[in-house]
């Protein structure tokens, strides 16, 4: 049986930015992304975006007002509340969260060393939406 670690990501987050594009240029900047694929949509924002780091990807698009976009919301528009957040398994923690950190994410959780192992930190984006990075692979305990 193959592991969904060993042959890509089964989980793929999906956000929603108004600024699709800025979005995919921060990400990539401060969190290490790399831009797979992009599609446009007919009002020069996101249809369709896909962006990987290692094995795992995200995929984001434009605030659209249509039936899947109504299910949504921004986090400013719950008080940057989150029901769910993107965990990224990152090799070294504290190199990627001084990344980030300069380029303006908004640490709400500070770097630590974690009891259970590794070490972690949370953020929020350009446009509010939460984030977790750490360097504990639960991965690497189920393959030992």
């Amino acid at each position: 049986m193959s592991t969904p670690h060993a042959a890509g990501s089964t989980i793929i987050p999906c956000l929603r930015y108004r600024d699709a594009h800025a979005a995919i240029d921060w990400l990539c900047k401060a969190f290490g992304f790399h831009q797979q694929a992009v599609y446009e949509d007919d009002q020069g924002g996101v249809a369709h975006a896909q962006l990987t780091y290692g094995n795992g990807m995200l995929m984001l698009g434009s605030v659209n007002d249509n039936e899947f976009g109504r299910r949504m919301v921004q986090p400013d528009q719950v008080d940057g509340r989150e029901t769910q957040c993107p965990c990224v398994i990152v090799k070294d923690c504290k190199a990627h969260y001084e990344q980030a950190k300069a380029a303006g994410a908004i640490i709400v959780d500070e770097y630590a060393e974690k009891e259970y192992g590794g070490a972690g930190y949370g953020c929020r984006d350009l446009e509010g939406h939460l984030w977790w990075f750490g360097s504990y692979d639960p991965w690497a305990e189920a393959a030992g």
